[in-house]
């Protein structure tokens, strides 16, 4: 059925259920062809049903839930409806019920959803039999909770643990951030048969002390020994006082303890773990092993300080006992100093799969460049060409390093008829449209991660993903028509994954300000994925996510009289203030690129410190100053941004492009007396 967009709902309505023969049928066709737009909310009844049992679901109100569930029968979303009120009744329903409810929505994503949801409660109660039984039938396969509890259940009805999966289980609990109830039972039960050392219990120990989760260091620390763990607590919350060697009365001090307490000091005040390590006493009491862990540490503590000891601490112990993370900022404190001899060895000494992410394949090729090791040349070369390709930031600078231009890839052969069809017939991707398009954004955005997931039953290949994603394009979901399209391997279509939306305007805006179309629209990208109405945990509005208080003050700083706080999710309104904030920034760090998206991200005040002032300190190019900011989120968004905005200059002016030339050089202010916006928001 070929609809136009432009019609409005009701007709669509009347015209599908003329058409159709069922009402379900006739609510997945209104559900597709009705265009999403930010917070609208579709205007028949059973779609404000959902959107209640939405809101009682949040509140844990299964009254509410069981009351309206009637209501939902024959809607394209009852699955989700079904879902809610399974699973807030998951607790106390019998296995019967459960297994009925799995039955009833066999193939969509919310049977899965609820089994997984239930692998995890029968994980908890340790009730292996039903866990074995219910397992085969799971497709998800991405929870770790879920697999760490399969793990524990092969283990504890017989069925031995092969070494890989002792190795998996080890890794899955280091991987987690927090304390958790599923890894860690199964590495205690492990521990306890002997198959895992203690070792490993103090590695997630220093984890935790070095991240400041003190229930990571009690977590682990009981595993080893119950009685040391009010002890462990006390290397966290006073390790000074712990570790002062006049306070003979402190029971425990291992050397165990011992470097729970140095690590932990070294993340809050590294020159004084410095000095402890220093002393006599604990350089004989910890193992070589235990001194790298502390020296690791301290030098990641200073590295993201970036203090210039970083180096001569990381070197006082061996690469090979440091964490990947610890490695991580060894590297980004040698590029800083210039020092390429120390990049190759941290990142030689940095696990297999670290070692091949982009970023330490790129840093190696460049060290080996610089130091003309024996056929650099081609070993650069090759490294390369392994990462070279126009899709992400390091791929870039290695397309310049190879004397490649970025330029847009050839488009993919179009989509067939029968390619959109399959797309438009899908009903997990009708389901989330569905959702998306009356304001169950979350619960739509995962339906649709599922239906595409390769992992899946339903997964796609790179012809169904780029027909899935253009159907999330025309439908204005740009995020997930780009996330979608960024997930093909071999047919890479840049349209899809560079979308312009509202660009006569943009372009309009942009050029009368003194702005690169291509920046704003790489920030956008980064920022909001294009959702008008997206709006993020702290309170940022928009396609350009503005803060209230900093679209307020550049609402005046800009002359845009009348602003009220309301307006900000208007999509003119929000790009002015947007774009106004952002060259008020962009002007300020001298048109520095990178330093302005840093300062957009994290507030104008933290790039001003991670660049020397008054004239002192190193001139670093762009990507080693972008590598080296220390907080995790702004660097990444530094690196798509700027990753971006190439991409978008090569789409909008037909013309290669240079990543390399818009990341420039960073170096301390050329006087202290520099003019600075200091009341920049």
């Amino acid at each position: 059925m070929n609809f136009s967009i432009s019609r409005p709902p009701g007709t669509w309505w009347a015209q599908v259920v003329a058409r159709t023969a069922t009402l379900a049928w006739s609510i997945a066709i209104v559900a597709l062809i009705t265009p999403w737009s930010g917070a609208a909310v579709a205007q028949n009844a059973q779609d404000q049903v959902l959107l209640d049992m939405r809101d009682a679901f949040r509140k844990g109100n299964r009254r509410v839930l069981q009351t309206n569930l009637p209501h939902t029968q024959g809607h394209l979303l009852a699955p989700l409806a079904a879902y809610w009120d399974a699973r807030l009744g998951l607790e106390t329903a019998s296995n019967t019920d459960i297994r009925a409810f799995l039955q009833r929505w066999e193939g969509t994503y919310y049977e899965d959803r609820l089994r997984n949801d239930w692998l995890a409660l029968l994980g908890a109660r340790r009730d292996w039999s039903t866990f074995l039984n219910v397992l085969p039938g799971y497709r998800m396969n991405d929870d770790r909770q879920v697999r760490c509890h399969t793990l524990h259940a092969q283990h504890a009805t017989g069925q031995r643990l092969a070494a890989t999966e002792v190795e998996e289980a080890q890794r899955l609990w280091l991987g987690q951030k927090e304390a958790e109830e599923a890894c860690a039972p199964l590495i205690e039960r492990l521990m306890s048969d002997k198959l895992v050392e203690a070792e490993v219990a103090w590695t997630r120990a220093r984890q935790g002390a070095e991240y400041n989760r003190p229930r990571v260091v009690s977590q682990a620390v009981d595993m080893i020994n119950p009685d040391w763990v009010s002890t462990a607590s006390a290397t966290q919350s006073q390790p000074e006082k712990y570790l002062d060697e006049k306070l003979t009365a402190i029971r425990h001090r291992t050397k165990e303890l011992v470097t729970l307490a140095l690590v932990r000091l070294a993340a809050t005040n590294p020159s004084l773990a410095a000095e402890h390590m220093a002393r006599a006493r604990w350089r004989v009491q910890l193992t070589a092993e235990e001194k790298s862990a502390v020296w690791g540490a301290i030098g990641r503590a200073a590295a993201m300080g970036l203090r210039g000891e970083a180096i001569a601490w990381f070197a006082k112990g061996r690469a090979a006992d440091m964490t990947a993370d610890q490695l991580g900022w060894w590297v980004r404190a040698a590029l800083r100093a210039g020092q390429w001899e120390s990049v190759v060895k941290a990142i030689a000494a940095m696990p297999d799969s670290e070692r091949q992410q982009p970023v330490w394949v790129y840093w190696h090729a460049r060290a080996l460049q610089a130091l003309k090791t024996p056929d650099h040349a081609a070993q650069s070369r090759e490294l390369y060409q392994g990462i070279a390709n126009p899709h992400h930031f390091y791929g870039q600078l290695a397309l310049e390093e190879l004397e490649q231009s970025i330029v847009t890839p050839p488009s993919p052969a179009p989509l067939s008829a029968a390619e959109k069809r399959a797309a438009l017939n899908n009903p997990g991707l009708q389901r989330a449209l569905k959702a998306i398009a009356i304001g169950l954004r979350t619960e739509g955005v995962r339906e649709w991660n599922y239906t595409t997931n390769l992992h899946t039953p339903s997964g796609m290949a790179d012809r169904e993903l780029l027909a899935a994603a253009d159907l999330a394009c025309q439908h204005e979901v740009w995020d997930r028509c780009i996330n979608t399209s960024e997930r093909t391997t071999r047919e890479a279509d840049h349209q899809q994954r560079y979308p312009m939306p509202h660009r006569a305007p943009l372009v309009k805006h942009t050029q009368a300000i003194g702005l690169d179309p291509a920046y704003v629209y790489g920030l956008i990208r980064q920022e909001s994925r294009f959702i008008t109405d997206a709006r993020s945990h702290v309170g940022a509005s928009g396609l350009m996510q503005v803060m209230p208080a900093t679209a307020k003050w550049t609402a005046k700083k800009i002359g845009l009289t009348g602003f009220q706080p309301h307006q900000i999710t208007d999509r003119d309104t929000n790009i002015a203030i947007g774009t106004g904030y952002l060259k008020l920034v962009l002007d300020d760090f001298e048109g520095s690129m990178p330093m302005a998206a840093a300062a957009y991200n994290a507030g104008p005040s933290r790039p001003r410190q991670w660049r020397a002032p008054g004239g002192s300190g190193p001139v670093l190019e762009g990507a080693i100053w972008a590598e080296n900011i220390p907080f995790s989120e702004t660097r990444d968004y530094v690196k798509r941004v700027l990753a971006n905005t190439t991409n978008y200059a090569a789409l909008l002016t037909g013309q290669p492009q240079s990543l390399k030339t818009r990341m420039g050089q960073v170096g301390p202010r050329t006087g202290i007396h520099d003019p600075v916006n200091t009341d920049l928001p």
